[in-house]
């Protein structure tokens, strides 16, 4: 089992509001790079969406369960037909994006116990706790050429060390794909 983190990133390690919804002033920048850049299996995740789940905030959950059942591709049936676990205090009804289910229970425990690779889209705060609690194996990250020089960062200041592996980097359209795994 792996924990796999994903998620669109500027050169400054900023990772808010990359598609503008959440209506930040500096929101939307990685959709100003063009659809070539942010389209299709970016991240390369392949058949771990088939064999693996995908833990998600309930914010990120809500903006995807709007965004992922109306489409079609080949990625996005990927995505809809993908076991999704929520993580919230708050969301009861998960009706609105097949194969969702809320976590019941602590996180950590959870992921702790999951036999399956664990795929993390957005989520900040998921994202946090689990490298708090050192459970995050690989990041895959699209690196936008973008600074913007405030917004909440992948990486915050107050966390401890963390020493990684650069698996692969490669332009994709105006951005990098990176993946970097921890080194135990």
């Amino acid at each position: 089992m792996s924990v796999i983190v994903i998620e669109f990133i500027t050169m400054d390690g900023i990772v808010t509001d990359p598609d503008g919804s959440e209506g930040t002033p500096r929101g939307g920048w990685a959709f100003r790079h063009g659809r070539e850049t942010v389209a299709g299996d970016k991240f390369r995740l392949g058949s771990v969406l088939d064999d693996g789940v995908l833990l998600l905030g309930r914010a990120t959950w809500q903006l995807f369960s709007h965004i992922w059942p109306g489409r079609d591709d080949p990625f996005s049936a990927r995505m809809n037909a993908a076991t999704k676990l929520v993580v919230s205090r708050t969301l009861t009804d998960t009706s609105a994006w097949a194969n969702s289910h809320v976590l019941v229970g602590d996180v950590i425990d959870a992921v702790r116990h999951e036999a399956r690779d664990i795929v993390i889209p957005g989520s900040l705060s998921v994202v946090h706790a689990l490298n708090a609690a050192d459970l995050v194996d690989e990041y895959r990250l699209l690196i936008f050429p973008t600074i913007l020089g405030a917004g909440e960062r992948l990486f915050p200041g107050s966390g401890k060390p963390a020493y990684l592996e650069c698996l692969s980097a490669k332009q994709a359209g105006a951005a990098v794909f990176t993946r970097y795994q921890r080194v135990r």
